[in-house]
């Protein structure tokens, strides 16, 4: 049984000023008055204005990698259409699937705060990679590519499926980590919480 000092966080009273249940990353008591709520929600999903935010950033990265697959498979890296559009929805099917596995892996491991972080470093090393396994002997376009060289492949697919590891950790984690910043045991924090998804 836990002392009547709070020494426990999740027994924590709503007469000493923390939310039931809540922690923050570091496993101390969490204080109604100065963390989670709109301001924590907003930066999480990016609902604020002027700011790159997580949530924004990884979707367009995800997209902007995801739209413009078809261009350069079948440009610098000379895949056949038929090629491209297999790998294209290989990738994309891979990419869908794996946040089962991300959820599972925060859920049951590392928790959403951790499984966030972890994904946006794969996202970044993927991204980087991505960018260093360029096709450069491309000239202008009345020159045709030389073909990639195998390591260039290698690297190419081992990043464009690093990064859908990434948005398995990122999709199912942060708008439950978002919603997470509101305490349902607080009415006018409950309504908020309502108000967040809309």
């Amino acid at each position: 049984m836990a002392s009547s000092s709070g020494s426990d966080p999740l027994l924590a009273g709503k007469d000493e000023g923390m939310a039931v249940a809540a922690v923050d990353h570091r496993g101390r008591p969490a204080s109604r008055a100065s963390t989670g709520r709109w301001r924590s929600a907003r930066f999480i999903i990016g609902k604020c204005m002027h700011i790159p935010i997580p949530y924004i950033a990884e979707r367009l990265s995800f997209f902007g990698v995801s739209f413009n697959l078809i261009t350069y498979l079948t440009g610098p890296l000379g895949e056949g259409i038929a090629e491209a559009a297999s790998a294209i929805n290989i990738w994309n099917g891979v990419a869908q699937l794996l946040p089962l596995l991300g959820a599972a892996v925060a859920d049951s491991w590392l928790g959403r705060y951790r499984t966030i972080m972890l994904a946006s470093v794969i996202y970044i090393l993927a991204l980087a990679m991505l960018a260093l396994s360029r096709n450069d002997k491309c000239g202008d376009a009345s020159t045709p590519c030389p073909p990639p060289s195998g390591l260039q492949m290698a690297a190419f697919y081992t990043s464009l499926y690093m990064v859908g590891l990434a948005q398995a950790g990122h999709k199912p984690c942060v708008q439950a980590f978002g919603a997470d910043q509101f305490d349902e045991s607080n009415p006018r924090e409950a309504a908020s919480r309502s108000t967040f998804f809309n």
